[in-house]
């Protein structure tokens, strides 16, 4: 059996260990898998012209610089929104794409109004102060009812400074960055989408029901009791594992 060569993008907040360690850890070394840090965290702070193409181009880097010719990618939240840029420049070197709540999935026409309304909602984040934000962006993200977790006590670790900017990066690239809809029509490969029950119907559902329109080869999962700050990979990785190894396996036979 071919070991499969998976590279996994986070979120903008956890780091990329962080995010994936238990995941990993599921899927032990039947699996060569590369937690890839974003690109948008790769000073101190984010690039003036910060888009989705440095994340494009960073993964790039890494899949060359393994001497990777076809892989299969793995994004959640920002993370699946770069991996969504990245199948729409370069397709023909992806085996599958595993979308984990992409935070955000093309500024297209068919957009709904409960959708624009949430990212009008965002954009107002950046009046918030910045002890504030965190908080702020995270109420948005689920549904009303979900009760979130209390900040940690303590001191947060060095690497959440550098966090309410690099979202301030993310949410401003993804008003301005055409993501090509045409070319993801085209990408035959399987795409699996995971969807937390308890997150945010206007943005994650949203944005499942439409990339069910755009992808030939689609799979959709919904697993009920997670949402955006309990996702699947840190929640269930047992279950998550089992669904992306099923992925792989029918991307490397279709290749």
């Amino acid at each position: 059996m071919i070991t499969p060569k998976v590279l996994f993008l986070p979120g903008s907040v956890l780091p990329a260990q962080l995010a994936y360690g238990s995941l990993l850890a599921e899927l032990g070394r039947d699996v060569d898998a590369v937690a890839k840090e974003l690109e948008v965290y790769s000073g101190a702070h984010p690039p003036t012209d910060y888009s989705l193409d440095n994340e494009v181009d960073g993964v790039l880097r890494e899949a060359d610089g393994r001497g990777w010719d076809r892989f299969h990618l793995v994004g959640y939240s920002g993370g699946g929104a770069s991996a969504l840029a990245f199948t729409a420049r370069f397709p023909d070197r992806l085996l599958s794409l595993a979308l984990l709540e992409p935070a955000w999935a093309g500024n297209w026409v068919d957009i709904s109004e409960a959708h624009r309304a949430f990212w009008a909602t965002i954009a107002t984040l950046d009046a918030v102060p910045p002890g504030e934000f965190m908080s702020a962006f995270m109420r948005l993200n689920v549904r009303p009812e979900v009760e979130l977790p209390p900040p940690p006590a303590g001191d947060p670790p060095p690497w959440m400074a550098l966090r309410p900017a690099g979202m301030r990066a993310f949410i401003t690239t993804f008003g301005t960055y055409d993501l090509d809809r045409d070319a993801l029509r085209r990408f035959s490969r399987p795409v699996y989408f995971a969807l937390g029950g308890l997150s945010n119907p206007d943005e994650y559902g949203e944005i499942a029901e439409r990339l069910a329109t755009v992808f030939a080869d689609f799979t959709l999962e919904v697993f009920e009791d997670r949402h955006h700050f309990d996702p699947p990979h840190r929640a269930e990785p047992e279950r998550l594992a089992r669904s992306l190894r099923t992925l792989w396996a029918r991307g490397a036979t279709a290749a």
